[in-house]
């Protein structure tokens, strides 16, 4: 096994799960709550798809993909698998208005060349009339994109009827570790399919990020003996390591800046200066030093208008990290997470909303259980919102659709990776049984 190099135990902590530090039993001078909607949440039926000129035979894979998609999109209340004999042929919306509908989304899956096109319809089922409608170029089923595909219309269907941008066209970047200590990165669906795995290192492998435009995956690799930052071609597996260094030290928890020009990490320890430096990717030069000092800042997270950075930081000389914000250029850093002097406080892994008006991160709320959290950037950070409540659940990251986390969670049978709604509380699993850490979730696919 290759040799690890040495690495602060505080920052080990960070990377492997906090599970066993002490936990507060309060948090100081904060507003903590479940506070979930409790709006009216639409009743959406999946009419069965149909299909011609051979998307006969998919016609079912294709509804199935997609009304899974809009339930785990979490704004409706879904009905689907209905027989087909039931509903008939066309739309009969006073008997969709009967079985207690609200929207209707129908489908017909056609051959066309080498693979499909969809033709989807949403109906208003309470005025009667078709909503929208669409034409969706879907691949053959033996492309490795066909699910991506169908992902995608069922994300306009979502916009649709909401307005907003659905999440289920993203995938999830993780880290997986065996039997023998070592990780590599995976990446899975939104909905918890087409598990791969990416790099096979036989060593230590931390803190994939996706870049903006979902093309790449910058992590941290044990591979060369020491912790250093590699970039990876998600279709092509092609990875090169960067070049930043500037004598020892460990380099950490990258992340990349909006425009994916620029990576942002943290150098610990060694000859070199400590701290959250930026590396310009592009032209692959011009490393830049933005915080530090006799502490350790660390796992730093991007606004969505690349002029904010939050990170965690130890500067209050406690033994435990606190999140911070400060300009991207670098700058004075104030406190987001709710510290007080001597009260302690364990807040960690810092994710910012794609929406900007959030920051997500875990932290201690009880006694040896770490919980996710979320702090609006309007209020500073003095009302959290807890969205969970069992076994320990850390490092959160953000969906694009700005309503979803993705986080690890530990339970009397494991580890697993969970997605949480932030609107309504609702958990789901989307891995279980293996031990999974630091989770990212890329931007929406688009088509290439």
């Amino acid at each position: 096994m290759n040799r690890t190099g040495w690495i602060p135990a505080l920052v080990m902590a960070l990377l492997a799960g906090a599970t066993g530090l002490r936990a507060q039993d309060q948090i100081p001078g904060v507003s903590l709550g479940l506070v979930y909607s409790t709006s009216y949440v639409p009743t959406l039926a999946v009419k069965p798809f149909t299909g011609s000129f051979g998307g006969e035979g998919l016609a079912p894979d294709a509804e199935a993909i997609i009304g899974r998609d809009l339930r785990d999109s979490d704004r409706f209340q879904v009905m689907d698998s209905l027989p087909a004999g039931l509903i008939g042929d066309g739309v009969d919306y006073q008997l969709w208005d009967r079985l207690g509908a609200d929207w209707l989304v129908s489908g017909r899956l056609e051959g066309a060349g080498e693979g499909y096109v969809l033709l989807l319809e949403l109906h208003d089922v309470v005025y009667g009339s078709v909503r929208e409608q669409g034409r969706f170029r879907i691949p053959s089923f033996s492309s490795p994109d066909f699910r991506m595909a169908v992902h995608r219309a069922s994300d306009e269907v979502v916009r649709w009827a909401t307005g907003d941008p659905g999440m289920a066209a993203s995938r999830i970047a993780f880290t997986i570790t065996d039997g023998d200590g070592n990780s590599d990165v995976y990446v899975i669906d939104s909905d918890g399919e087409n598990l791969q795995r990416l790099t096979d290192h036989g060593s230590m492998v931390a803190s994939p990020t996706w870049s903006p435009d979902a093309r790449k995956i910058a992590f941290t690799s044990w591979k060369s003996g020491y912790p250093r930052i590699y970039e990876l071609e998600a279709a092509t597996k092609h990875e090169r390591m960067l070049e930043p260094v500037r004598g020892a030290g460990d380099y950490i928890t990258p992340a990349y800046s909006p425009d994916g020009s620029t990576l942002a990490f943290s150098v610990l320890g060694g000859d070199a200066r400590s701290g959250i430096f930026t590396y310009d990717v592009e032209r692959n030069c011009c490393m830049a030093y933005l915080s530090g000092g006799p502490w350790y800042d660390f796992s730093p997270t991007f606004s969505p208008d690349g002029r904010w950075l939050a990170f965690n930081s130890n500067r209050f000389g406690d033994p435990v990290p606190q999140v911070m914000l400060m300009p991207a250029e670098g700058g004075s850093a104030e406190t987001l997470s709710p510290y007080e002097y001597g009260g302690g406080g364990y807040f960690t892994s810092p994710d910012w909303s794609p929406r900007g008006d959030l920051v997500a991160f875990h932290g201690a709320i009880e006694r040896g259980r770490y919980h996710i959290l979320v702090a609006d950037l309007a209020q500073g950070g003095r009302v959290l919102r807890q969205l969970t409540t069992e076994g320990n659940n850390e490092d959160p990251s953000w969906a694009p659709d700005g309503r979803h986390l993705v986080f690890v969670g530990e339970r009397y049978w494991g580890y697993g990776l969970f997605v949480v709604d932030v609107a309504s509380g609702r958990i789901r699993a989307i891995v279980s049984g293996r031990k999974v850490g630091l989770p990212d979730w890329s931007p929406a696919l688009t088509p290439r």
